[in-house]
């Protein structure tokens, strides 16, 4: 065939903005929105977001300037996932509970230009800023309030304020490029060393049709958001809803009771969830009275949980992302000859972090040094690599940071550490910097809390390394009880339980019990700190005599 000249016609970058043009057509007079009293449709959100594109662009923002977003998840915080890429500016969602100094770190690392803040951030925010050193520009606010304007000289306006001064017939800004910039997230466990990622219009627009596709998303679901818009947007899904012209029901706060009666209220059908959440609904279990998809990933589901879940009446999908990969990149795609399976069976394949989705070019599981492909036996652990639209632009400002990533052939290295069973699905083992060595041993910490959460007794657990003289590291165990327990397990019994149910090296030589472990923002428990922990309680075997005396032992290996 002759070469073809590219068309003007077919050259248009492609870009997620376009869900929103399509669904105030397609969705005009449907809900777009539900808040407490407050809804909107299609249309009315379309227009809402051309009026405040319009009026940042007024204010000389616009191409490749950062606006960052400190807010829960409102009706605001979802239309800026339109309204400032189409002013051409860059969306930067920042984590509503980072403390003072680490969002003053990353406001000054993007160089924001404004942010828009909810008023129950306001005092964290300005606080943030006072610590800019001499000199240093200051971003300007916008308030996301229903209150009197506070007087601030960096508050420029409120959100309604700025949104009323906007054109809705506002022409938007087109990417001149797919690969322009759309977002700028930071990695979870920012300090003092941020680490920006950048994604571009063409990834986004890509993982979110995969999202959709690989969800077996309906047509105008009801979709409850539990997952904070702050991770990783959403996991995509401000745009996806938006596609298809689905309900947004927004929720500043989330909890047990309120998750339950928004679900009963607005008869949800689609929510996402980090296993944390799905720990709290079946902590505080109620039965559901029509079925509700979840979306969950972010850290390895215990099977346990999933088994406790669709008890309820919830049906669990199990997804695998990164910041840095633009939403869900792995899922475990679910064979229809698995529901004859028995429920533990099905929990346990459902575990497992599975297959690409649609938009990924190649997914493997390798040996870090030689890049070399592990054996597909279910047991061989290497690092999970990816390539695809999902993989960032890169690091901002850190060059360094991105090509350490990104090396051998072109190949993302996750640091996540998995395995590959015969049946061609990935799994996850740990995060490299979690796996244990115990006497030359590798031994997943991963597996170990699967374990522990089988206890009755159990309702979270973390499991990492201390420091052991002889062995090197030994498994050190942190667990969360159940409230109202009539008998509290002792450390003992919890270490003979794991001693039933997994090789002698892998049981935890130390359990403490603690009534809260340290999380992130969304969920994830911070193995860091525990770490951290567990080192400050020494080694575990010490020499009983000095290893030269005759008599010298070592405390032996449980």
């Amino acid at each position: 065939m002759d070469h073809f000249t590219p068309n003007p016609a077919n050259s248009s970058p492609l870009t997620p903005l376009t869900f929103l043009e399509r669904a105030a057509i397609a969705y005009a007079d449907s809900i777009s929105i539900r808040y407490n009293r407050t809804s909107f449709t299609w249309s009315q959100t379309h227009r809402r977001c051309l009026q405040l594109a319009s009026s940042l662009s007024s204010l000389a923002l616009g191409t490749r300037h950062v606006i960052s977003v400190l807010s829960p998840n409102t009706p605001q915080t979802y239309e800026l996932h339109f309204a400032v890429p189409m002013s051409g500016a860059i969306l930067n969602n920042l984590n509503t509970r980072l403390d003072h100094n680490t969002l003053s770190v990353l406001l000054r690392h993007s160089e924001s230009k404004l942010v828009f803040v909810h008023r129950h951030s306001l005092s964290l925010l300005l606080r943030a800023i006072s610590t800019f050193p001499p000199n240093t520009p200051r971003p300007f606010l916008v308030l996301i309030t229903d209150d009197t304007l506070a007087a601030h000289p960096n508050i420029l306006d409120t959100y309604d304020g700025l949104l009323s001064k906007g054109d809705p017939g506002f022409q938007w800004v087109r990417p001149n490029s797919e690969w322009d910039p759309i977002t700028l997230n930071y990695t979870s466990g920012t300090t003092s060393s941020p680490k920006g990622v950048v994604h571009s219009h063409r990834s986004t627009f890509l993982m979110t049709l995969a999202s959709l596709v690989d969800w077996s998303m309906p047509k105008q679901p009801i979709y409850l958001w539990t997952l904070p818009m702050f991770h990783s947007n959403g996991w995509t899904f401000p745009w996806g809803i938006a596609a298809v012209g689905g309900i947004n029901v927004c929720a500043r706060k989330i909890n047990a009771p309120t998750v339950y009666r928004l679900i009963e209220s607005h008869r949800v059908t689609h929510m996402c969830a980090a296993p944390v959440v799905l720990n709290m609904l079946v902590t505080f279990p109620k039965p559901l009275n029509h079925v509700v998809h979840v979306l969950t990933g972010g850290s390895s589901p215990p099977a346990t949980i999933l088994t406790r879940a669709e008890e309820l009446g919830f049906v669990v999908s199990h997804g695998y992302g990164m910041t840095e990969t633009c939403g869900v990149m792995v899922s475990c795609a679910w064979r229809r000859e698995w529901n004859r399976f028995p429920a533990t069976e099905r929990a346990r394949l459902k575990a497992r972090q599975g297959v690409m989705t649609v938009a990924m070019t190649e997914v493997d599981v390798v040996e870090p040094e030689s890049g070399n492909s592990v054996k597909r036996d279910g047991l061989t652990i290497g690092e999970i690599v990816v390539r695809g639209a999902c993989v960032m632009l890169g690091y901002l400002k850190d060059e360094s940071a991105t090509w350490q990533c990104v090396k051998k052939n072109g190949w993302f290295y996750t640091g996540d550490m998995g395995v590959i069973h015969e049946d061609g699905y990935l799994e996850i083992k740990d995060r490299s910097k979690d796996v244990i060595i115990s006497g030359g041993e590798n031994l997943s910490s991963v597996e170990v809390e699967a374990v522990l959460y089988t206890h009755p007794a159990v309702t979270e657990a973390a499991v990492v390394a201390r420091p052991d003289y002889y062995w090197g590291e030994t498994p050190c165990a942190f667990v969360r009880l159940k409230e109202g327990l009539e008998r509290r397990p002792s450390e003992k019994e919890v270490v003979e339980y794991c001693r039933e149910r997994l090789p002698h090296f892998m049981v935890p030589k130390t359990v403490v019990f603690k009534e809260d472990l340290p999380k992130t923002s969304t969920g994830k428990i911070l193995k860091h700190v525990l770490r951290m922990d567990a080192k400050a309680m020494g080694s575990l075997a010490t020499p009983l005599l000095l290893p030269t005396h005759p008599h010298a032992v070592l405390i032996s290996r449980m």
